[in-house]
């Protein structure tokens, strides 16, 4: 099969399109025709050598995490999936042709959802959604969704929705129009310290940003409150001990998945896809996509 193969840790140019061995579904795992591959940040920060100490590559490595496909083979012990069925999940070695996948981290594909189209929403929705659900926030509460318009911020700015909380969506000045698309309550400029100075009380923080931004807004929530982040907890959370931080790492849930990409396939929820690219071009991808500002980029075998 052809696969994006990297060799060494670096730049996007590491990235290299070449022929590698066809996978073999072993036990319990599933081997799928890969329909389309996302980009996640965690792609090119493994490629980059930054996630080394905790999740390393062992050279020459495949990488990626989110697939859409088609299932061609099912290996002993497997049960729930058949060849034929079209399904996505958060795996590894997903920029490639082929991919073999636990089956217990795969999910069906809702009918009426695109194949290809899938395959943004495995890592980012999951991820929102739990992000959210680490604030316990409940009807009638008030949480901000920091980096609301990213598609972690979106999901969960949707499920918070979705359980009658009020949301504010913290962006930065100029992502204000874009906000207004995400189905918020309220748009705070994060980057107006004027703004976040006036903030009422919050019941909680969906954090998607981190630093800086961070210690400045753990200070706004309310005392008996949350502080849930995936971008690890503020600098200064010893000084709010009455804040109860909650570091997020987002972990496959079938049921989750399934229902967030209902929301997108009903239009109750947007995860604006931006390009899809050929995975021969995986390295370009790469660096349109550090470069941020931009909607999920799909790669297409």
């Amino acid at each position: 099969m052809k696969a994006i193969v990297v060799h060494e840790y670096g730049g996007p140019e590491v990235l290299k399109y070449e022929e590698y061995p066809d996978p073999v579904p072993g036990r319990g795992e599933v081997l799928v025709r890969v329909a389309a591959a996302s980009v996640n940040p965690i792609d090119y920060k493994r490629r980059a050598g930054l996630t080394k100490d905790f999740y390393p590559m062992q050279f020459p490595s495949l990488i990626g995490v989110d697939m859409s496909g088609t299932v061609v083979k099912v290996g002993p012990g497997v049960e729930a999936f058949t060849e034929g069925d079209k399904v996505f999940a958060m795996a590894d070695n997903t920029y490639a042709e082929l991919c073999a996948v636990k089956a217990e981290v795969l999910a069906d594909i809702p009918e009426g959802l695109d194949l290809i189209e899938a395959a943004a929403l495995p890592l980012v929705t999951v991820t929102g959604n739990q992000l959210l659900a680490a604030t316990g926030i409940k009807a009638g509460q008030t949480v901000m969704v920091v980096g609301a318009v990213g598609n972690v911020g979106r999901s969960a700015v949707f499920t918070a929705k979705d359980r009658g909380a009020t949301v504010i969506a913290g962006v930065l000045k100029r992502q204000t129009d874009e906000a207004k698309t995400a189905g918020t309550d309220q748009i705070v400029a994060t980057d107006d310290d004027a703004a976040i100075a006036n903030l009422a009380p919050l019941d909680a923080v969906a954090d998607t940003v981190g630093g800086k931004l961070a210690e400045k807004l753990i200070a706004k929530v309310k005392p008996g409150g949350v502080f849930a982040s995936v971008a690890g907890a503020p600098q200064n959370a010893a000084k709010y001990p009455s804040v109860k931080v909650v570091p997020v790492f987002s972990h496959f849930d079938r049921g989750t998945l399934q229902f967030m990409a209902e929301a997108v396939r009903d239009g109750k929820m947007v995860i604006p896809i931006s390009r899809k690219m050929p995975l021969r071009d995986a390295a370009q991808a790469q660096a349109l996509a550090e470069k941020g500002g931009i909607g999920k980029i799909l790669l297409v075998p």
